[in-house]
């Protein structure tokens, strides 16, 4: 281990010696096998020079990426051939990064926009899904220059998304800036975080659920920090809100996001794995597991503390990710400021410095999270898998023939790339160690290497229903089918849909007979007056009329079905708003095949299913000094909100009837969450 960081810390220490005392220098830049990207910023009319671009705000230019579309080699002197411009527009551009700005190179972030300078302009960029805002990657402190592109595009092998990424070589005003990586950033889109922009409007009921976006993070561009918890090591743990925008959220928002991190933690502190009101009805574990997986293969120095993600849909569960900035991992640090965090016999949760909140270790603790977080590695490092190591060495292998042309320029102007293969093998030991290690440390994962799901199947979608006079409203009209295909019946207790897209978890207790169909609508209402008869429940969201991949998993992530349908062949076409939906010929055959569906208009039959949910009484309505609260069936426990989502007292019950001392409480709207065995239920009520 020693050698590995005294390797990485010469290596490293030359380059910021020589960043220090050797001037960068210009140089001749005309071609490269990668695209080039020239930015040529607008004229300030006080000195009639180009804008310099800054931090403080963003500057206006045109842009022009050179890439030809046979992927033969680019020339600068192509920024004049229409045929061989991926994007030739506006842009606004600012420096971003926090302790990178310390470097001469700078880091950017920018927006594409129209010929106005005001209107975002999405487009797509080197292939990448259209949007408006960019970064451009400096790759600052990786004198291997391909961390980050190596752990963003592990993470999307493994099924997960992490931001897009193209090498590029860029020119600014004529100076010849280096090598430089584009990524999406990371934001509410279909084709990146997906999940719901929440308003300002959205403040009460199902729309304060979502969607949210939110970061373990420093403050960077005057940010404020939304609220602070405490690592095991006594440090702080700063979160900042990303959607909503710091400056718009609501104090509904705040507190109800808040409070979604304070139950997760209060159930994982208490090893509670309940699938009513345990960490598994709280978070997306796959994700978590993913999440912790990605920063400890990478020993990632800033995981968990420092640009650390969490995204939650409307009325979806708290998700981990995507991951972002693993600059300084597989054993590189900031050496040159004393750090040497990044260890091959170290879980980073809990190294001592940046640990993040307490939830982390906590899961890992946890013998149910620690077995799924054991299996899954396992089966990422086999022979052909994200983290297998000769998967990885190939991909690094690969990205340096991609790259080394551009490092040997990138070096020569800023210097900072002593030696490329030195550090590209130093990387290769890391990994393989780290890989040995982490397989002994996970422990055993046979608790968990056979979980026997239920037999249900997906068996209709009506993704595209045809509007008429009666029904205007083609999303209004869309379901999905599933059928309980044994005889036993299945309870259906947090099973629940695990992509993105559409959301709806199962109630508690709720179950299906055997050989029995099931119908969840985006619109229960206009599906009763359509079919004559009430679906099991309501999605959130509404089916792609494209493409959606639906994966019907049990509360601890385990799959239980999937299905990703197309509008087009070999898919039957017709359900594309043509009045028919797809339908599983037989459930005996694999209903992921295109061939295994076919259009349909048959009438639909009533659902069979079993739910009885509980009737919930409180009184008084208004409260003065005591509110009673009393179920037709027994109730485990009840929480006392706010109106702004903030959790105010947590009673235990045993019975059928709760009395509770509401006296101190400040007048207002309140409500009353109650678990009991047959769901959770909320109920309003007003304190006098």
């Amino acid at each position: 281990m020693k050698t590995f960081g005294h390797l990485f810390y010469k290596s490293c220490l030359l380059g910021f010696f020589l960043l220090l005392v050797v001037p960068a220098k210009a140089q001749t830049f005309t071609d490269s096998n990668l695209p080039i990207i020239v930015i040529t910023t607008d004229i300030d009319p006080s000195t009639s020079l180009p804008y310099e671009i800054v931090d403080s705000e963003r500057v206006l230019g045109n842009m022009k990426i050179i890439k030809h579309p046979d992927g033969t080699r680019n020339y600068l002197t192509d920024s004049n051939t229409p045929a061989f411009l991926n994007y030739n527009g506006r842009l606004s551009i600012e420096i971003r990064g926090s302790s990178s700005q310390a470097l001469e190179k700078k880091g950017y972030g920018l927006t594409t926009v129209l010929a106005d300078n005001v209107s975002n302009n999405n487009v797509s960029l080197l292939g990448m899904p259209s949007e408006n805002d960019w970064i451009f990657n400096g790759l600052a402190f990786d004198p291997s220059l391909i961390r980050d592109y190596l752990a963003y595009n592990t993470a999307r092998q493994m099924g997960d998304y992490a931001t897009r990424t193209q090498y590029f070589e860029l020119v600014i005003n004529g100076d010849y800036k280096g090598l430089y990586l584009l990524q999406e950033k990371i934001k509410a889109d279909s084709n990146r975080v997906n999940v719901l922009k929440i308003a300002t409007t959205d403040t009460a009921g199902e729309n304060l659920t979502g969607g949210y976006i939110t970061k373990a993070d420093k403050t960077t561009g005057g940010d404020p920090v939304a609220w602070t918890t405490i690592s095991y090591n006594g440090s702080n743990v700063d979160y900042i809100h990303d959607l909503p925008k710091p400056e718009n959220v609501t104090v509904e928002q705040d507190s109800y996001i808040h409070n979604q991190f304070t139950m997760f933690q209060t159930a994982i502190t208490a090893n509670n794995s309940s699938l009513s009101n345990g960490y598994p009805s709280l978070i997306d574990i796959p994700t978590f597991v993913d999440f912790m997986l990605s920063n400890e293969l990478a020993a990632n120095a800033d995981g968990y503390q420092l640009s650390t993600y969490f995204h939650k849909d409307r009325n979806g569960k708290l998700r981990a990710g995507p991951i972002w900035d693993f600059n300084l991992t597989l054993g590189n640090d900031l050496f040159l400021w004393g750090f040497d965090r990044s260890k091959v016999d170290t879980w980073q949760f809990s190294n001592g410095d940046n640990e993040g909140s307490k939830f982390w270790t906590n899961l890992f603790t946890n013998t149910q999270f620690k077995c799924y977080l054991s299996h899954r590695f396992h089966d990422l490092i086999q022979t052909g898998q994200p983290m297998n190591v000769t998967v990885l060495n190939t991909f690094i292998d690969n990205t340096v023939d991609t790259i080394s042309e551009a490092a040997a320029r990138e070096n020569e102007r800023w210097n900072t790339i002593p030696d490329l293969l030195m550090e590209v093998a130093n990387l290769k030991a890391f990994l393989s160690s780290r890989i040995a290690w982490m397989t002994t440390h996970l422990g055993s994962y046979s608790a968990c290497a056979t979980v026997a799901v239920p037999a249900l199947v997906i068996t209709k979608i009506n993704y595209n229903p045809a509007t008429s006079t009666n029904f205007p409203v083609s999303n209004d009209q869309e379901f999905i089918a599933i059928e309980n295909t044994g005889v036993s019946t299945v309870n259906l207790s947090g099973i629940y849909f695990r992509e993105l897209g559409i959301t709806y978890q199962f109630p508690y207790n709720s179950s299906l007979a055997g050989n029995s169909t099931i119908y969840l609508a985006s619109n229960a209402t206009i599906f009763q007056n359509q079919n004559g008869f009430a679906p099991f429940g309501q999605y959130t969201r509404n089916l792609s009329n494209k493409s959606q991949k639906l994966v019907l998993a049990d509360a601890f992530g385990n799959i239980i079905d999937t299905v990703e349908y197309f509008d087009s062949s070999p898919w039957p076409t017709a359900p594309d708003g043509n009045g028919s939906y797809l339908q599983l010929v037989s459930t005996t055959l694999d209903n992921n095949l295109a061939t295994s569906w076919i259009a349909s208009t048959t009438p639909l039959a009533a659902s069979t299913f079993t739910y009885s949910p509980a009737t919930i009484t409180v009184y008084p309505n208004p409260a003065a000094t005591s509110l009673t609260i009393v179920s037709n069936c027994m109730m485990d426990k009840v929480e006392l909100f706010d109106v702004y989502g903030k959790l105010v007292k947590t009673l235990t019950a045993a019975g059928n009837e709760l009395q509770i001392n509401v006296a101190e409480l400040a007048t207002g709207l309140y409500f009353s969450k109650v678990y009991t065995v047959n769901g959770v239920y909320t109920e309003k009520w007003i304190k006098q």
